[in-house]
């Protein structure tokens, strides 16, 4: 370790955090100072310690500790990238980036390491960290994995999602207009076919993405475009009602299947609340029931039906929503 002028350092390197608050980390410098000095290179670049360097700064200090290393640019890169991995809280974005990065690095510079590509984490005893592999027989993933906490699925995930996304998939997340699931679902198309489709994708749920992606490598992106282009919306209120639905029938399957009963007061009024549904879900299924006749008719009259009709009416409606839903 060696002390030199803090004027001299040059911060040229883009991956340090020179930007970031620095108000605990100066009072703790003030407190017990600096534990770990910066690390530079021969030409007294910052390698890593942007964090440290801003505080230093701040704070008026002339001279600093360092550690002055001769490494190869790749590794001085990998070194800066490794202190972004350990200690700086990342977007989603940059740690992705990062973590391609680093593994491009790592395995130029250790040629005798596990690739990425070769790691198999569909196994459970793959997904556990190698401690006993000698370090430059390692994988990227499971180095890291050690280092960060991260587990080497969400460390795999995260290099696919960058090394695989197209350059507009990586623009719109950036943007915040498409997460990781979607991401995930979107990068099993071709780069070609995530240009063509992104714009599309965005704004849609997951299982949504899921299933166009799949509709998508069975026919084709023109194909697939020209159905989403001339299908029927479905409305978000319609949307919603699913869900809803699909979840209430599970709660009640449980109810009816353990014969569950209760004598608490609020029963009364969730049956109430049940009866209300169960007439509003009998005008529903009329409803779709008189939507999908040809010649349904407009008169304010139509819903005055027998009992006997508004029974086949009913049946009409379920089965029409059946079918709906079996073509959605």
């Amino acid at each position: 370790m060696e002390f030199i002028d803090i004027n001299s350092i040059k911060t040229n390197n883009k991956y340090l955090r020179l930007d970031t608050d620095v108000e605990k980390l100066k009072k703790s410098i003030e407190t017990v100072g600096i534990i770990n000095p910066l690390t530079v290179n021969l030409n007294d670049e910052l390698i890593s310690g942007g964090r440290r360097f801003t505080a230093l700064k701040a704070l008026g200090v002339d001279r600093i500790p360092v550690n002055r290393v001769e490494k190869s640019l790749n590794e001085q890169e990998l070194i800066s990238i490794d202190e972004n991995l350990v200690r700086q809280d990342l977007t989603k974005i940059e740690l992705e980036e990062a973590l391609s990065r680093g593994r491009e690095l790592y395995e130029e510079i250790y040629p005798n390491a596990k690739k990425v590509a070769e790691e198999d984490l569909t196994l459970s005893e793959n997904q556990e960290i190698q401690i006993d592999t000698p370090n430059e027989e390692r994988s990227f993933i499971d180095i890291t994995a050690e280092k960060t906490g991260l587990s080497k699925k969400v460390i795999k995930s995260a290099i696919d999602r960058e090394e695989r996304s197209s350059n507009k998939v990586k623009e719109l997340r950036r943007n915040g207009d498409l997460n990781a699931s979607q991401t995930n679902e979107i990068i099993k198309l071709s780069k070609e076919d995530q240009e063509t489709m992104a714009d599309i994708l965005t704004g849609k749920s997951a299982k949504e993405v899921k299933d166009i992606v799949k509709k998508v490598n069975q026919v084709g992106v023109n194909a697939t475009i020209h159905e989403i282009e001339t299908a029927p919306i479905l409305p978000n209120e319609y949307k919603s009602l699913k869900t809803l639905l699909q979840r209430t029938n599970k709660v009640l399957a449980k109810i009816l299947l353990e014969e569950m009963t209760s004598e608490h007061d609020d029963v009364h009024s969730i049956l109430d609340q049940v009866s209300t549904l169960r007439m509003s879900l009998d005008q529903l299924l009329v409803l779709a029931s008189n939507t999908n006749k040809e010649q349904a008719s407009t008169d304010s009259n139509a819903l005055e039906v027998s009992q006997e009709d508004y029974s086949n009416l009913v049946q009409e409606g379920l089965d029409e929503m059946r079918n709906t839903e079996a073509d959605y």
